[in-house]
């Protein structure tokens, strides 16, 4: 089975269309902020997509540029305007970030109610308690159980091996799978015979950024691979962590690279976005109610 994100995150813009349209009805503008500083080509594509993507939905998009050599001290007012600004309800810095600026500290800088990436260590304490109040979570994590629900694969009494330990993905998937009721391992490329772990997952996902890290004899009969890696082979292709063409014949589901993981990506930030408007604008909902 191909688990199609590209195909998923175009039903679930449907209706997020027509959510963003019932909020305007109501006065209810949801708005996102991206931050880019510098001059990364994968960063541009990102915040690019980004972009056409909540314009597609009708949440308005405002991106601010900035050169290599802004300073720390200029970013942290930055943010702090548009953490003033009530008309705002998502604020996110694309990462990486020039060597100059201490990613922490931005992090930390972005209010909690509007962190729609969902790094601040008050939302990652959140979901490593897991609170079931409501709080953003990292994306692409907040995507793949979107996705593993949509196809009908649930997590519980199953062993999930997660190889990349990066705050962005690997922690909080790992996070997100005990929630739900998985066992969870976490490796990565530093692990001591790796494909001995991969080997017993009943859903694996592979965030590492090595091209073909895992080849089909990792992978366990049957499993759910999940392939969250962007890289390029030799000739320029993109492709992922996981050997595709071999390893779809092992995989009872597996994700493309493209058009897995990335969509939905994006998806979970465009419904965070809206989820953190409603959230700020609570009791207007609650009165047209």
């Amino acid at each position: 089975m191909i688990i199609d994100g590209k195909g998923l995150s175009n039903q679930m813009d449907s209706s997020m269309k027509a959510e963003v349209q019932a909020l305007h009805k109501v006065g209810i503008e949801p708005k996102l902020v991206v931050i880019i500083v510098g001059h990364d080509p994968a960063s541009q594509i990102y915040v690019r997509n980004k972009h056409r993507k909540a314009i597609k939905l009708g949440i308005t998009s405002i991106i601010e540029r900035r050169p290599e050599d802004f300073t720390q001290a200029e970013l942290l007012a930055l943010i702090d305007q548009y953490n003033q600004d009530d008309t705002v309800h998502g604020i996110l810095v694309q990462l990486p970030l020039p060597k100059q600026i201490e990613e922490n500290a931005i992090i930390r800088a972005i209010a909690i109610e509007k962190d729609v990436d969902g790094f601040s260590p008050e939302n990652v304490g959140k979901l490593f308690n897991n609170s079931h109040e409501h709080y953003p979570v990292s994306c692409t994590p907040k995507g793949i159980m979107t996705m593993l629900a949509h196809y009908n694969i649930d997590p519980a009494g199953q062993h999930a091996v997660i190889v990349g330990d990066s705050n962005i993905v690997g922690r909080p998937m790992g996070a997100l799978l005990l929630n739900a009721g998985a066992t969870v391992s976490y490796t990565h490329i530093l692990t001591q015979d790796l494909s001995s772990f991969t080997r017993t997952a009943d859903i694996l996902i592979v965030a590492t950024g090595v091209a073909h890290l895992i080849k089909a004899g990792d992978i366990k009969p049957g499993a759910t691979v999940i392939d969250v890696g962007m890289d390029r082979d030799e000739n320029g292709k993109l492709v992922g962590d996981v050997d595709y063409d071999h390893a779809k014949d092992v995989a009872g589901a597996i994700t493309p690279v493209p058009g897995g993981v990335g969509p939905m990506t994006i998806t979970s930030l465009m419904q965070q976005t809206l989820e953190l408007a409603k959230i700020a604008n609570h009791r207007t909902l609650e009165t047209v109610r």
